[in-house]
């Protein structure tokens, strides 16, 4: 049954619904490194300082098994914590030092593992430092309007951090439920054909148009029609980033209801009086009605 097993609840911002997975292999520790790569600086932090004291936790233990510590007291888990503390971080102040052959052996492998958990810790704060994300921000909405008389799909992107992503492409993918002539449910993906799908560099704004004619997935769709087939746009964008020249990616989605029919992406770009232009980011996410018509009788 389904409620003897263990659920992984998947929800995508925006989704109205949830991915349900059962009979999911986790294996946290096989994944250990990359799942730290991905997780905040925070979880990094906590998961190296946790390391840290619970192997600093274990020597104690030791410790205070084989004995041989000169002035630390007797049966005290503080001071042999303390002890492996400093022979773990080659503090040293000299107030308690290893006196047997025993607690000599025990300071060698913490010192192995001491040297082991700050290579492993540094190239994981290395990578972390050096790993470059793109800051990627997408319309809240994408839009079906009529474009030189014939509907299309437009929605607008842009860089947050001002700099360029050189040679910028853009992928769109349509999913949609269709159902077999066997009577089975699947989730196809069709690619959608972009006017242009390739910039030369991607800076503030990008207008991205997919042309709605007969060779397009969305033909003959309505409002209705997407929602009964839970149809979602999956949008990919790779490049360059032009100050370390680094690939970077950014993805977004797309629901059904966050495709809004008969209106158009509002103008960012205008030209002043006195003939320069004027790139108004505050309209970014903004979109206006467009007039119907008797082909198109939308909104």
């Amino acid at each position: 049954m389904l409620g003897a097993r263990k659920v992984k609840r998947l929800r995508e911002p925006g989704a109205d619904y949830e991915i349900r997975v059962v009979g999911d292999r986790r294996r946290p520790l096989h994944d250990f490194y990359h799942a730290l790569l991905e997780r905040p600086w925070w979880v990094t932090i906590a998961a190296i300082s946790g390391t840290f004291l619970t192997a600093n936790a274990f020597f104690a233990c030791v410790y205070l098994a084989v004995g041989g510590i000169a002035h630390a007291g007797t049966a005290s888990f503080r001071d042999a914590f303390f002890f492996s503390v400093q022979t773990m971080g080659t503090v040293g102040y000299g107030a308690m030092f290893p006196e047997s052959t025993a607690a000599n052996l025990v300071v060698t492998a913490e010192a192995i593992s001491g040297l082991t958990l700050t290579a492993l810790a540094t190239g994981l704060v290395f990578a972390k430092f050096s790993r470059l994300t793109a800051r990627l921000i997408f319309t809240e909405s994408a839009t079906i309007s009529l474009l030189n008389g014939v509907p299309a799909l437009s929605f607008r992107l842009g860089n947050e951090r001002g700099n360029q992503i050189v040679d910028a492409q853009i992928k769109v993918v349509l999913v949609r439920t269709e159902r077999t002539t066997e009577g089975k449910t699947f989730y196809r993906m069709l690619d959608l054909n972009l006017t242009r799908q390739r910039a030369l560099s991607l800076s503030r704004s990008w207008n991205v148009v997919h042309v709605i004619n007969a060779e397009s997935p969305l033909h003959g769709e309505t409002p209705e029609s997407l929602a009964a087939k839970e149809v979602e746009l999956q949008v990919q964008v790779i490049g360059l980033d032009d100050a370390t020249m680094q690939m970077v990616h950014g993805g977004h989605r797309y629901f059904a209801r966050q495709i809004l029919w008969g209106h158009r992406m509002a103008d960012v770009l205008s030209e002043t009086p006195d003939g320069h232009l004027l790139l108004d980011l505050r309209k970014f996410h903004d979109v206006e009605p467009t007039e119907p018509t008797a082909d198109f009788p939308y909104p």
